[in-house]
């Protein structure tokens, strides 16, 4: 019987630069490393803005130590908050209340000049004031006396809701309660400047002034 032909052996080679199978696949690496680093770049649009550190009310400048830088990525929504990107001027007032931690917007903050608030220390109920921190919004009721009723046993028309959630920025300690017949105690609130004048008259006359937490905003013991 005659033996097959045998083919000849060949050598395995390693592949060369100029395979061209080998320059595609590297091509291939290349282009979707750099495809990736755009989609990652593009995907980062974190841009630095400020965010309040603890509670500010209206009215009141905005320190350094009010506000730390946070990165937020919200796209068109961005251009609405207050960015970080440059020291905080300092005739910055806050326009309306900033709670604790959040984004400071834009439209939030603004000169002395445009802040039409003013601060107005009222005297009320020990009791009622226990219940109050800083960052409480409130609104203020007041009780008039009735005309001729006479001081040491005055009679009141009844209250009258006056302003709705203003906030409180500031109580006295409570070893600085007024006593007396009736104890109070001092709590410093934001009043519309237009509303001051009205409120120091009925302050003047006499009139009892409730100040009633507003549901949901800080009580006493949750001060910031």
């Amino acid at each position: 019987m005659s033996e097959l032909p045998t083919p000849p052996a060949t050598r395995l080679r390693a592949p060369s630069w100029r395979d061209s199978r080998l320059l595609v696949g590297v091509l291939l690496v290349l282009v979707s490393t750099v495809l990736g680093a755009l989609v990652l770049a593009r995907a980062d649009h974190r841009v630095p803005v400020y965010a309040a550190t603890g509670f500010v009310g209206p009215g009141e400048r905005l320190e350094p130590g009010d506000v730390t830088v946070v990165q937020v990525q919200l796209g068109d929504g961005t251009a609405r908050y207050l960015p970080a990107d440059a020291p905080l001027p300092p005739d910055t007032f806050a326009l309306r209340s900033l709670g604790p931690g959040e984004l400071v917007p834009a439209s939030g903050v603004g000169p002395a000049s445009a802040v039409g608030v003013q601060q107005l220390s009222l005297l009320v109920d020990a009791t009622s004031a226990s219940a109050l921190a800083r960052g409480s919004l409130v609104d203020v009721y007041v009780n008039r006396p009735v005309a001729g009723s006479g001081v040491g046993r005055a009679t009141f028309a009844g209250p009258e809701r006056v302003l709705e959630r203003v906030a409180v920025v500031r109580l006295a300690e409570e070893d600085a309660v007024l006593g007396g017949a009736d104890q109070t105690r001092a709590v410093q609130v934001m009043v519309p400047r237009e509303l001051v004048r009205d409120l120091v008259a009925d302050v003047d006359l006499g009139s009892r002034i409730t100040l009633v937490p507003v549901p949901g905003s800080p009580v006493g013991g949750s001060e910031s």
